[in-house]
């Protein structure tokens, strides 16, 4: 079992609480997670199951699935079980560290989320209002219907304009132009809207496009989250990277956590592999827009922009898991996180991705304000209790959060697509549940 009293102080140091308890420390205060010797059962966690967590996690990395994997159970905010294993970049062989920066991709959406909801708590908004309040851009949206005779798209007038809780639900009607081929879809891709430089841009290429669905009908997984950052970025006066670092990340201590990676911090970027064409062999993705360079990433993404650590998400998980304050500072009230953790699915709807790609086993789930939720765990086959939530990243990074069980569980690795691999989500899920129960 590797519970070494130094990887625990390592990980102690990295995702300790700040302990001002009037404004956010610039540094993380050592000591303020608790650890138990590794003779001990770490808060009634079997330590030989947490050594078949780690065996089964490394497994990966040896059997050729990704090159390098982080990984991270906190349990009534302590670290229970921090592991890291295999290479961060594959010039010098470079190993995977405490302080590896890691693509995030759709892992930003609820950091995203939990920004418009501050402005919601400070009464810029109600999720019942339209969207078109405060994106006027939209008013006219279209609903694709089918294609005619002729092969042309049939377009409807929209019933209504989509309210604030569908946008943060991904009910609004709204498409992606990445994962899914069908005609709107497509029509994203073609329009380059992701593409935008800026969030204007982006909005004004966005009201060209048709939306999948009546609005609150049904749910696809979409660009609602860019919306979402534009949203904030028009109510709060201030450009969306520079309010997530006033009101999130620096109150809550993530100092790695933003849009692009400055030079100074490079050698700490993981790269992004992906299976060669032709054998099959993980090797990095040298395109620019993986490289998260300042000047280079276009329009800040809300939906799937950010780069980030293991210690900084363990921190914004930390403060979901503690209902919205962390280390003196609170970020939501806790009735606030209760809301975002709610399925608000019209009956019959479900989902179709998990974060990454399409996928067919979403069963007893539902969808709350930028969170998956295991609303039916049996049904779901999850090993996590009803009322935990979740998302995950294009790159294969994953995180839950447990309300029952007050824990949360972070993995990151970089490969590219991350859906190539769900089973080692599912299997973190089963060994910490087990570990628990033993």
């Amino acid at each position: 079992m590797k519970h070494q009293t130094s990887a625990i102080l390592s990980a102690v140091a990295l995702f300790g609480l700040a302990a001002c308890t009037t404004a956010p420390a610039a540094e993380p205060q050592a000591n303020t997670f608790e650890y138990l010797d590794q003779t001990e059962s770490p808060a009634g966690f079997s330590v030989n199951g947490l050594a078949e967590l780690d065996a089964a996690m490394r497994k990966s990395v040896d059997d050729g699935k990704v090159k390098g994997i982080s990984t991270l159970l906190v349990k009534d905010g302590e670290v229970i079980n921090y592991d890291q294993y295999g290479i961060r970049r594959a010039a010098d062989q470079a190993p995977i560290r405490e302080d590896t920066i890691f693509r995030i991709y759709s892992m930003s959406k609820p950091v995203t989320g939990v920004a418009l909801m501050t402005l919601y708590e400070d009464g810029a908004f109600s999720l019942d209002d339209p969207i078109t309040k405060y994106v006027p851009e939209l008013a006219d949206l279209k609903v694709f219907e089918g294609l005619d005779e002729a092969g042309e798209p049939i377009l409807v007038n929209a019933d209504r304009p989509a309210t604030m809780r569908e946008l943060m639900s991904h009910t609004a009607g709204f498409a992606y132009g990445l994962f899914s081929d069908d005609p709107v879809n497509n029509m994203y891709a073609a329009a380059d809207v992701l593409g935008a430089p800026d969030l204007e841009t982006y909005i004004s290429r966005l009201a060209t496009m048709p939306l999948l669905y009546q609005p609150g009908t049904d749910w696809a997984y979409s660009t609602a989250v860019d919306v979402q950052g534009y949203i904030v970025q028009k109510l709060s006066g201030k450009r969306l990277g520079q309010y997530l670092e006033d009101e999130i990340f620096t109150p809550l201590g993530m100092v790695d956590t933003g849009f692009f990676v400055p030079e100074e911090k490079r050698d700490r970027f993981s790269d992004v592999f992906t299976p060669d064409a032709e054998t099959g062999e993980l090797v990095p993705i040298e395109a620019a827009s993986f490289a998260f360079r300042e000047g280079e990433i276009g329009m800040e993404k809300g939906g799937h922009g950010l780069v980030s650590t293991m210690g900084d998400y363990a921190r914004f998980c930390q403060m979901l898991v503690n209902g919205g304050e962390f280390g003196g500072v609170r970020i939501l009230k806790p009735e606030t996180v209760e809301l975002m953790r709610t399925n608000v699915l019209p009956e019959g709807v479900s989902l179709f991705s998990d974060g990454t790609t399409p996928n067919p086993q979403m069963t007893g789930q539902g969808f709350g304000l930028d969170f998956a939720i295991y609303v039916d765990s049996s049904a779901a086959g999850a090993a996590q209790p009803e009322g935990s939530y979740y998302w995950t990243g294009a790159a294969g990074t994953w995180f839950w959060i447990d309300p029952v069980n007050d824990l949360f569980f972070i993995g990151m690795v970089q490969r590219f697509p991350g859906g190539s691999d769900r089973a080692s989500r599912k299997e973190s899920a089963d060994l910490v549940y087990r570990a628990l129960a033993e």
